[in-house]
């Protein structure tokens, strides 16, 4: 299963985005709300540690990107995410896409996502970006052995199918807006249609 050759391979730095509506309102998310969310979050995958998520949208099916699902929260946050999406992936051009995951990713200090591949066929072909909204000089971003840091309010697509992972060495929390992009206008490759799923 080959991966969407639009896909960056390593990094691909998308430029600044205003993300100060968005950063006050998710600071001002209290802890009773951040361990509720992360209890009840889809995506539990061993390499994501003890990081914790609040997850806006979600794929309802790990064959499908084509399949996902708004979460409780996506329509009360999704005034205020939809702006820095926007703006982050506006360099695509695509006149027809879709966002099919929505998350915060909130990483204490000392915390670690261990080196992965993003394995289910669903995350193989969208971009998957990042937009940083707290982040310390001492949090940095491994793709395939290479550590970069991201500034707060700028977006970066990252190559989830490279082996890549994150360490917080600061004295702060880390906190990420990541999502999922694609273009429905894409031709989808030949192997989906062998996984035998269908739209939703």
């Amino acid at each position: 299963m080959h991966p969407n050759p639009r896909k960056t391979h390593s990094v691909r730095r998308l430029g600044p985005v205003d993300i100060t509506a968005l950063r006050q309102a998710v600071l001002g998310i209290d802890e009773a709300r951040w361990d509720a969310e992360n209890a009840d979050k889809p995506n539990r995958f061993e390499a994501l540690d003890r990081t914790r998520h609040i997850v806006f949208r979600f794929v309802s099916n790990f064959q499908d990107w084509r399949q996902s699902y708004g979460r409780p929260l996506w329509d009360e946050w999704k005034p205020l995410l939809e702006p820095v999406m926007a703006h982050a992936v506006r360099d695509y051009g695509y006149a027809d896409a879709a966002f099919p995951r929505v998350m915060l990713a909130r990483m204490a200090p000392g915390g670690v996502i261990k080196p992965h591949r993003d394995a289910n066929p669903a995350a193989k072909w969208p971009h998957k970006i990042h937009v940083p909204l707290l982040t310390n000089d001492q949090v940095t971003f491994y793709v395939d052995g290479v550590g970069y840091h991201f500034p707060e309010g700028e977006a970066v697509e990252v190559g989830n199918m490279a082996v890549h992972g994150v360490q917080n060495a600061g004295d702060t929390d880390r906190i990420h807006l990541i999502f999922e992009y694609y273009d429905r206008q894409q031709p989808e490759p030949e192997w989906l249609a062998q996984l035998g799923s269908q739209p939703g």
